[in-house]
Order: structure tokens, then C-alpha cells, then sequence
């Protein structure tokens, strides 16, 4: 049996993606900045999809703009703002966000700027009220992710963004993890990154909202497209793929995946000894389990039970082939012995039930023997 548990990585492209998407390559297949017919028909299918976009999302269609990721996204956001308000050189963000944002900010760090992380607790939580004591006159803005890609844990960002409202710093969240899966209200917030593929969507296409009248500067120089923000011509196909995938996403395929986590969750904790759950029970993504095998090495896990078919990640794919403890496990305090043996399982509306229950009599199997053979495992045990 194959099985795909590694959808906090990337994930499947829906069918009814791939078939609007299809149409664009063989169809509408002009550069939008074209003036012939061909142009103005695929200039026509951005702007539907932007619309399309903008209704899910309950926003204006202008305070949406493509690009090429997440990552991107994330860029922009920060180096944008920075460029357009050059006198505010302060910026909080906290030690688990993605790394777009760290190398972001570490780069700005290294010209100039003081980069406040903040510290989060054992679920990977901020201090709020922390940070209402950090912002700063000169504070540019705050970034904190909407949901931890590596252990589920969705963060308050409606609090969050109100303290920054009051206080006149911009907002920023990272919501690639979480768009279609939580509910997100954009009212006080001024800037939000997603991603496409983390919603059964293409890869190579990503957006970020900015919030009317918040001024940014393009960080990729050229044509002008996407209201002078991003330079390039448009990837029109994964646009449109983009804001299908969006669109086609339903609340009861949210309640069924989250069945199954919950299932998958209850079963390894009760079955399996000596295991624990990274992040709060509750208030996780519906589709993410971060779980810590103890006396067993991540990467051994990995490799044993992709010989059985089953794709996991030892943590964020982004980083995954570093041998590095995860900067999210040591941020929440886990003990680096126990933080090697983390596996993130995470769940899309392509699982089965029955699925589940080969990957968890799989686990039980593989984490037996490699306990066997560790010389960290008790022999009493």
C-alpha cells in the first residue's frame, strides 16, 4: 500500500485544477500584457481568478498580488515594507516562524535592523502581552505565522493584529499552512502570505494581501506586472490553478480530515509507549500530528517506513535535509535526544481510514525493532 502523509510538504493536485489548468496551456495561452486577443483572454482569466480570490478571502481584488510562493511572499512582505519605511529599523517575529521569514530578517539584521524573536512556550505559543511590552515607536512590523507548519499550533493572530493596530505597527502573518484549512479573518491584518500547493494546488505560485493603502516596494525589478509589485509575466495557468484549488476546498472535507488526525492521534498515544504529541491537543491545523518516538532516530523511522510505502517528513520538508535539530523542537524545549525521533505526519481529503490503520500497525512494528537495536533503550524495557 502507498500512502501519503506528507501533505504539510506539498500536496496532490485536485483534478478539477489540473483540468482549468489545462485549458489555459492549450488555450488561452497568451502573455497578459499582450495587446492581441490572445493577450486580453488570458489578462481576463487572471482577473477572474483574482476575483475569485478576493470573494473567498472577503477582500478587495487590488489587495491581492501573485508570485512565485510562500517564500516569496514572505520576501516581499518584509523587504518590501522595509524599503517603502526606511526610518523604522525595529522588527519582532518569533523563533518558529518559517524560514523565510529568519533568513529574511537575519538578513536585514546584517544591514542595520534589530530583529526582536521572541520566545514561545512548550505548545508554541507567543506571550501576547510580551509582546504589547516590545513594540516600539520605531517598530516596523510584527510577523508571526497563522499555523506552525512543523507542529500544527495556530496562533491567535486576531489579538495579535489588534495590539498592532492600536499601536500603529504593521501586521504580517504567514498563513501558507493555513489557508483553506482555518478560518481567517484579514480585518486588522495588513499583510498575509499563501501558498497554492499547500491546498492541492500548483506548485510555483504563490500571494500576498496587502491591506489598502499599506505602501510597498517591489523587491524584483523589471516589467511592472502585478501593479509594479512583482515583476515577471504572470504564471497565468497556476493563477487560475490557484484559485480553483482555493474555491473547491469544503468544510466537510476539513471535519473529515480532522476525524482522522484526531484518529490517528488517539491511536498511536494509546498503542504505542513512550510516545508524545508536539503542540496543543486542540488548537492545531486539522491536518497536522507531531509526534516524538522516544529511543528512536527520526531519520531511521523515515526510511523504514518509506520501504512499507508510507511518505512522512522528520520535520519541515523546506529543511529536511539537514541533520540539524529543527529550530521549532528546540524553540518548545524538547530535549534533543527526544527532538531526533519527531515525525510530522500530516493528513489530506485523499486519506482513507484504512490508510490510517496501515500506517499506525506499520509504526508499532518499525518502532519495536529500532528500539531493539538502540543502546539508548533500556534493557528492564
Amino acid at each position: 500500500m502507498k500512502v501519503y502523509l506528507d501533505n504539510g510538504a506539498t500536496t496532490r493536485c485536485d483534478e478539477k485544477v489540473i483540468e482549468r489548468m489545462k485549458k489555459i496551456y492549450l488555450k488561452n495561452y497568451g502573455n497578459p500584457s499582450s495587446l492581441h486577443s490572445l493577450g486580453r483572454d488570458a489578462k481576463k482569466e487572471v482577473d477572474r481568478a483574482r476575483k475569485e480570490f478576493a470573494n473567498y478571502l472577503k477582500i478587495s481584488e487590488e489587495e491581492i498580488i501573485f508570485v512565485a510562493s510562500g517564500s516569496e511572499a514572505d520576501n516581499l512582505a518584509i523587504k518590501g515594507l522595509s524599503l517603502a519605511y526606511p526610518e523604522k529599523k525595529h522588527i519582532i517575529t518569533s523563533k518558529i516562524e518559517h524560514p523565510a521569514i529568519l533568513r529574511t530578517c537575519e538578513d536585514l539584521e546584517r544591514n542595520g535592523y534589530e530583529i526582536t524573536y521572541l520566545d514561545v512556550n512548550k505548545e508554541g505559543l507567543i506571550d501576547i502581552k510580551k509582546l504589547k511590552e516590545l513594540l516600539r515607536t520605531d517598530t516596523l512590523v510584527v510577523s508571526i505565522m497563522h499555523a506552525n507548519n512543523e507542529i500544527g499550533t495556530i496562533n491567535d493572530i486576531e489579538s495579535i493584529s489588534k495590539i498592532c493596530r492600536e499601536k500603529n505597527v504593521f501586521f504580517h502573518t504567514d498563513a501558507v499552512q493555513s489557508l483553506g484549512k482555518v478560518k481567517l479573518n484579514l480585518g486588522n491584518i495588513d499583510l498575509a502570505s499563501f501558498s497554492a500547493h499547500k491546498i492541492h494546488g500548483p506548485k510555483g505560485v504563490g500571494a500576498l494581501y496587502i491591506k489598502k493603502g499599506i505602501r510597498l516596494k517591489s523587491i524584483i525589478k523589471g516589467g511592472g506586472q502585478e501593479r509594479g509589485l512583482r515583476a515577471g509575466t504572470e504564471n497565468v495557468p497556476g493563477i487560475v490553478g490557484f484559485a480553483e484549488a482555493l474555491t473547491s476546498l469544503s468544510e466537510k472535507e476539513i471535519e473529515r480530515i480532522t476525524e482522522l488526525r484526531d484518529y490517528f492521534i488517539e491511536r498511536v498515544m494509546k498503542e504505542i509507549k513512550e510516545v508524545h504529541l508536539n503542540g496543543p491537543l486542540k488548537e492545531r491545523l486539522c491536518n497536522n500530528a507531531s509526534i516524538s518516538f522516544h529511543y528512536v532516530e527520526g531519520e531511521g523511522l523515515l526510511y523504514h517506513l518509506d520501504a512499507k510505502g508510507i511518505a512522512v517528513s522528520t520535520g519541515s520538508a523546506c529543511s529536511s535535509k539537514s541533520l540539524q535539530v529543527s529550530h521549532v523542537l528546540r524553540a518548545i524545549g524538547l530535549k534533543h535526544e527526544i527532538a531526533h525521533g519527531t515525525i510530522r505526519f500530516t493528513f489530506s481529503k485523499y486519506n482513507t481510514k484504512k490508510e490510517i490503520d496501515y500506517v499506525i500497525d506499520s509504526l508499532k512494528e518499525i518502532v519495536t525493532n529500532l528500539r531493539k537495536m538502540s543502546p539508548l533503550y533500556p534493557e528492564e524495557k
